[in-house]
């Protein structure tokens, strides 16, 4: 069974930003909302996740799963992008419309990954 490059790439740019959750640790720190404790463990933990949801996108008995897992992880993630947007702090420079540009943008990275459920 062959997969579509779309799956391909989606699983590299997982596993590529789960690698960047450990060479950036501070960036996404940053970004994670004071109301949730200890954002050091939650950054080694989304990190983790998505290296091993990328790797899973190209596993064919793990793929359906590890898309379901992305689905969820986008979901979860999603506070750091109204974090962001109402936090002038840990905007990193990014103007608002911008950052409000990125919550639909999850809608799409939703649908993508549920393409392969």
């Amino acid at each position: 069974m062959t997969f579509p490059w779309h799956l391909y790439l989606m699983a590299f740019i997982y596993f590529i930003a789960g690698l960047n959750h450990f060479r950036s640790p501070r960036m996404y720190q940053k970004i994670i909302p004071d109301y949730f404790s200890n954002p050091k463990l939650l950054n080694v933990i989304s990190g983790i996740a998505e290296i091993i949801l990328g790797i899973g996108l190209v596993i064919p008995m793990l793929s359906v799963y590890a898309a379901w897992g992305i689905i969820g992880l986008l979901i979860a993630v999603f506070p750091t992008h109204i974090y962001m947007y109402s936090n002038p702090k840990v905007r990193m420079g990014l103007p608002k419309w911008v950052l409000l540009l990125r919550m639909p943008l999850q809608l799409v990275l939703i649908y993508w990954a549920y393409q392969y459920t």
